[in-house]
């Protein structure tokens, strides 16, 4: 039995603005929406990091490039490539988010995850939320996940080898013509929580 959809793709395919139109239209539907996302940050045209944004507008810093942010002594640094990533934030905004899952009282839930990748997997509450909620009952996950490169990331395996997982893969050809593909499936998983 599905019971979550993840998106994965490469950068920049549109794996995030999928997600986006699906919550509006389940949102619409009147299913109960909650979770977050993330968004490049740009100054002057030029990518200086991530933001978590959560479903209601909270923002707080992913991370950023060395020199737009300053880690304060004593506090490890998360590097992925030329990003400094900022835990305390990330988890700050987000682990809260996996708690209130539990407490919606509507019956159709869908819990959105965008994204478990390189720099969220550097908290290990985040990893711990995200299995917890995937072995829950109480909503369905829509998130989005990496494409396999390098050294494969643990959970990230895990989601995709999933029984109760559906996986699509985002491409520029299909990008334009996989919502409706993405939402069936979102449907008959909240049918099936109900």
């Amino acid at each position: 039995m599905i019971k979550h959809v993840f998106l994965t793709g490469p950068p920049g395919v549109g794996k995030s603005t999928l997600v986006q139109k699906a919550c509006d239209v389940m949102t619409s539907s009147g299913v109960s929406v909650e979770g977050f996302y993330t968004q490049e940050v740009r100054e002057g045209g030029r990518r200086v990091g991530f933001d978590v944004v959560t479903l209601t507008g909270q923002r707080g810093h992913l991370s950023r490039i060395r020199g737009k942010t300053v880690t304060p002594p004593g506090v490890k640094e998360f590097m992925v490539g030329n990003y400094i990533v900022d835990l305390q934030s990330f988890e700050h905004l987000a682990l809260p988010l996996f708690r209130n899952v539990y407490n919606c009282s509507s019956g159709r839930k869908l819990f959105i995850i965008d994204e478990v990748g390189r720099m969220e997997l550097f908290s290990q509450s985040f990893i711990r939320a995200v299995r917890q909620t995937l072995d829950s009952s109480v909503c369905c996950v829509l998130g989005t996940i990496p494409l396999p490169k390098g050294k494969p990331l643990v959970l990230v395996e895990e989601i995709r080898a999933r029984p109760d997982v559906t996986v699509f893969t985002v491409t520029k050809d299909n990008r334009d013509v996989i919502l409706s593909d993405i939402l069936s499936v979102l449907q008959n998983c909240l049918k099936q929580s109900l």
